[in-house]
């Protein structure tokens, strides 16, 4: 079989593919072949494959548009293995290699059969602009429904449901000089850069490099595009102050020239990335580029007509026909039509000439064009039509028909005959917008250039647009304005660029015509009742759609976009945008300038998650932290649980006549080690802020709610801590190690946002505050030894006097335990007397093995983070993150005791306390619950209700907020929030559960072990 044969669009010769080798792969399950140098996309054309995908919104055959970054319609879903899927990749930027199995994202069954497509023809109608915010409202009940349909049929791709085998990475660069865009422009500018010694990055998202040039026509110092590229490419690679990224997408531009490269590195080689010498390859790499200058070398996106139908597989923008023909030797049909209203597009109509095969006619909306170009066409036969265009592509699954017409552009209406000619492919050219979304991330808004009809950059410091990216479109002018820009950023960053124009290659200058302004084509029928002329592609949106949100009062462009959703998606606008304000700007009686533009974010393009991860995945994603101890807590056979990223210890399971206790089973057996003897908790995760200067003590004063500024060195405090609108943040206690030097701990889960809290506080309001921060949680391990016999154990292995009179409740001491220096504060969030123990974490071993050398015979057990749970609640003392919500104040907890509302300085939160809602009585309270059955452990979450007879839906007044069995009460107990809850102690409330069960519980205090607090003190 021949080769024509397996690849019926490949033509014999040209192109950049490598003939001498097949590359075989699958589309849709059906098997076909290319060559290396394809794209998925050109190898599909050389197959003559012209469906491709089905429309987003109304399901419609889509074929092949453009040849780069600004493909609409063909985008597929890649991937072999469940692990390998990768949704949303343009087959037009996906290089073909062995094995590549591709799909269409949308099409069910299948893209040539699908069911979908008849929702697209009988709904149209119904699926305005808009339509999801008209329709699905009722009954309400519906919703869920309405909900899992929609939502089945929305998206592009789906997400890998396997792990996926590759890596990424990340790689922190800077620069002198970043050039964004390897087309002639780029090229100059590197080599003007470079040549002056600056340090050089150039990024470009194709292939290959060279942008324009190679599939160019023109001649460089009378040789082809293609040998100036490579001796341009070669004369970079040689200098060690360049870095070259081919396949390298600049996907977001950031504040102060922070730029994110995405480089898809082993992507165009397999689905799974390769070894090399036994080392895995990342797939893609985000690079994180720190640029002195940037120059914009984006160059510009051909804009398509608009006219109906052009979306019928078939319709190709007149620049992706060139680049199909010449660098991939594939022509995409075997009759043309060109509409334009240009000269630049004449290159597709010749190009497709040289090919060998028939140019129908070109429509060229200008009434005499005559340039160069336009001179060659006539002089080869091809028939000229003036003043016209395509104003109705026929066919359905591909182009059988182009109908042309002579039209009034200013009027807006077809003003003659129409003419039937029969092609399958329609070429079609508005002009070039200049690729300015890079530009935009900035915040610049572009500025309408009304000589080329495009936006273009405005002025950035240390940026510099070059080239098509802003405006300028022969190549000699190309090349002089990149080389111009590349010289004048080397200077910027101290280099002494000198750039001779002799330098750039000749060009022979092509005389053009004036290109006219042509957005959207007039049909013989009004807009809305014409069949659909498609704006954006990729979202469905039609001319019609934006015509009749501008007639519903939408004339902010930004509204036209959010309403018509034109511009969204992965497509950011790049076809589609500037015909659309055009289309807008008509029916609003506008110029384009004054409609404006839409700006773009970042991404330009769809960037893999992988690549924005990189090697933060798995087990480096969220990392593991382990306290000192924990071998110890292993080997004792803990069960742990994540508090924040440490594994802290939840219980100890004992084996008991040869089975393993229960969790229940060991929590009652570590309480009652505490409440009777002696238990040890490594409390080693808790959050520890060192925190020094002269006016610390002034500065903890503002961030807690209680007085700081009498508490002297050798006493500890605990401390609320609430966030500016008044509700608790975190909370714990400080203690004081010198006049000027205090200890603050936090919750485990709290630290680092603490630690975050203090440092804006002190950096944005209170700068004049000589006060320092340093977190010194790994620093210190801590042990917590707690229980009516806590004293013995530790008074055999240190010198601290541990007397009660001498060593009080909330003093700390500073001494030896087991010969290793220590400090001892004497704090207790279990309600009985206790110790916790800080040692450097390196010793913490050795202390804690110690201790139970010497507190066996006392009876020391380990307990974990579920009996701490139980045993702080008999207490009432809180949990921050679980019995408050972001939504609680110190006086809902009860807390008066810890808010100053005396001191000088307005504490963070304190104004947020005066406002009427936080002064209602009728506030959610802590408050303690015993429900009526003692064998019952209420739902942690569980609402409270009233009234247990209200028809659903019921009043909810509160939640449970802790619930735990307490061997102490022998009982199920919890802690709650209850709207007036402090005022209904006493009363019986209500628990409607699930299964239709409701229990009973009594509001009571929130301390259930000795409220007096004798223990503590013993």
């Amino acid at each position: 079989m021949s080769q024509s044969a397996k690849q019926p669009n490949r033509l014999a010769a040209g192109g950049c593919v490598d003939r001498n080798h097949t590359l075989n792969f699958t589309f849709n399950g059906q098997a076909y072949t290319g060559h290396p140098g394809d794209t998925l996309a050109s190898a599909l054309l050389a197959n003559g494959v012209d469906l491709v995908n089905r429309s987003f919104k109304y399901s419609r055959p889509r074929g092949i548009v453009a040849a780069g970054s600004e493909e609409p319609n063909a985008v597929v879903q890649l991937g072999a293995s469940e692990a390998a899927q990768v949704p949303n990749v343009r087959a037009t930027q996906q290089a073909l290699y062995e094995g590549l199995v591709a799909h269409s994202t949308n099409g069910w069954p299948d893209v040539q059969k699908d069911l979908m497509g008849w929702i697209g023809k009988l709904g149209a109608p119904f699926m305005p602009p808009g339509f999801y915010y008209k329709t699905f409202m009722a009954p309400a009940s519906m919703w869920m429904t309405y909900e899992k349909y929609i939502r089945k049929t929305a998206g592009l791709g789906r997400s890998p449901t396997e792990t996926d085998p590759d890596i990424y990475d990340h790689m922190s660069q800077h620069c002198d000089v970043l050039v964004i865009g390897a087309g002639p422009a780029g090229l100059a500018a590197a080599l003007a850069s470079a040549r002056a010694g600056a340090r050089v990055i150039l990024a470009d998202e194709q292939e290959a490099m060279g942008g324009s040039l190679l599939d160019s026509r023109e001649c460089l110092d009378d040789r082809p595009a293609g040998q100036w590229i490579a001796d341009a490419l070669a004369e970079l690679e040689r200098l060690e102050n360049v870095t070259l990224l081919p396949r390298t997408t600049a996907n977001g531009y950031h504040d102060h020239n922070f730029v994110t490269l995405h480089e898809r590195r082993t992507e165009h080689l397999a689905d799974s990335a390769p070894s090399i010498e036994g080392r895995r390859q990342p797939r893609s790499r985000l690079h994180r580029v720190r640029a002195g200058q940037v120059v914009l070398a984006t160059g510009a996106h051909e804009r398509p007509l608009v006219y109906a139908n052009n979306d019928v597989p078939g319709n190709l923008l007149a620049g992706a026909v060139s680049t199909y023909i010449r660098r991939y030797g594939v022509i995409p049909g075997r009759r043309l039509v060109l509409t334009t209203s240009n000269d630049h597009a004449y290159r597709a109509a010749l190009d497709w000439l040289d090919a060998g095969h028939d140019v129908v006619a070109i429509a060229d909306a200008r009434e005499t064009p005559d340039g160069e170009l336009v001179e060659q066409a006539r002089a080869r036969g091809i028939r000229i039509i003036p003043g016209s265009a395509v104003i109705e592509a026929s066919g359905s699954k591909r182009v059988t028909g182009a109908r042309i017409a002579r039209i009034d552009r200013e009027a807006f209406k077809v003003i003659g005959p129409v003419e039937t000619l029969d092609c399958d492919t329609i070429a079609s050219s508005g002009g070039y917008s200049p690729v300015i979304h890079l530009a935009s991330h900035t915040g610049a808004r572009p500025s309408w250039n009304e000589t080329i009809l495009g936006f273009v950059p405005n002025t950035v410091k240390g940026v510099a647009a070059a080239g098509g990216a802003r405006g300028i479109y022969p190549l000699a002018d190309v090349l002089a304005d990149g080389a111009d820009a590349g010289a004048k950023a080397a200077a910027s960053q101290g280099f002494e660029a000198v750039f001779e124009t002799t330098a750039l290659p000749r060009v022979p200058a092509i005389r053009e015509g004036e290109a006219c302004a042509l957005y959207q084509v007039p049909h013989e029928k009004t807009t809305l009742r014409a069949p659909k002329q498609f704006v954006d592609l990729q979202n469905d949106v039609t001319a019609a759609a934006i015509e009749l949100a501008t007639r519903e009062g939408f004339e902010s462009i930004e509204h036209v976009k959010r309403y018509t959703a034109m511009g969204f998606g992965t497509d950011q606008g790049k076809l589609g945008n500037i015909n659309g304000m055009a289309i807008a700007a008509r029916c609003l009686g506008r110029s384009i300038p004054e409609v404006g533009t839409t700006v773009f974010r970042p991404n330009y393009t769809p960037v893999t998650f992988g690549a924005v991860v990189g090697r933060h995945c798995r087990e480096l994603f969220d990392p593991e932290r382990y306290t000192a101890m924990h071998q110890w807590h292993v080997e004792q056979g803990a069960e742990f649980e994540d508090v924040g990223q440490w594994k802290r210890p939840w219980y100890y399971p004992r084996h008991v006549n040869g089975r393993l206790e229960s969790m229940h089973e060991a929590v009652v057996r570590e309480c009652r080690a505490v409440r009777e003897r002696v238990g040890i908790l490594d409390a080693s995760t808790l959050g520890k802020i060192d925190i020094q200067g002269p006016d610390a003590r002034e500065f903890l004063g503002r961030v807690y709610t209680n007085k700081w500024a009498k508490l002297a060195p050798g006493r500890v405090r605990y401390g609320l801590m609430c966030k500016d609108d008044g509700m608790v943040m975190d909370d714990g206690t400080t203690s004081c190690l010198g006049e000027n030097h205090f200890l603050m701990t936090t919750t485990s889960g709290g630290a680092a946002a603490v630690l975050e809290w203090l440092e804006m506080w002190h950096q944005t309001e209170w700068p004049e505050l000589d006060v320092y921060f340093t977190s010194v949680t790994d620093h210190w391990a801590t042990m917590t030894v707690t229980g009516p016999e806590a004293r013995k154990p530790l008074a055999e292995i240190t010198d601290i006097d541990l007397d009660r009179e001498s060593f009080k409740f909330m003093d700390w001491r500073e001494g030896n335990v087991a010969d290793v220096p220590a400090r001892v504060f004497r704090i207790s969030f279990t309600g009985e007397l206790a110790f916790e123990i800080n040692v450097q974490a390196n010793y913490a071993m050795h202390v804690w093995k110690t201790l139970f050398e010497h507190g066996d015979k006392y009876g020391l057990t380990p307990y974990g983070t579920e009996t701490m749970h139980v045993l702080r609640a008999e207490k009432g003392f809180i949990i921050a993150g679980q019995d408050t919500d972001g939504s609680v104040t110190p006086e809902d907890l009860g807390m008066y005791w810890a808010i100053g509302y005396d001191k000088p300085f307005p504490w963070i939160g304190k104004r947020a306390l005066s406002r009427s809602d936080t002064r209602r009585t009728d506030r959610k309270q802590l408050v303690g619950l015993r429900p009526a059955d003692p064998a019952v452990v209420l739902q942690e979450g569980a609402q409270i209700v009233f009234d247990p007879q209200q028809a659903i839906p019921m009043t909810m007044v509160g939640h449970v907020t802790s619930s735990y069995y307490s061997p102490t009460l022998e009982s199920g107990f919890a802690l709650a929030v209850v709207k007036g809850g402090h005022q209904r102690l006493g009363e019986t409330v209500y628990l409607p559960m699930a299964d239709g069960t409701i229990h009973e519980a009594e509001i009571v205090g929130t301390q259930f072990v000795d409220p007096e607090g004798e223990r503590q003190n013993v």
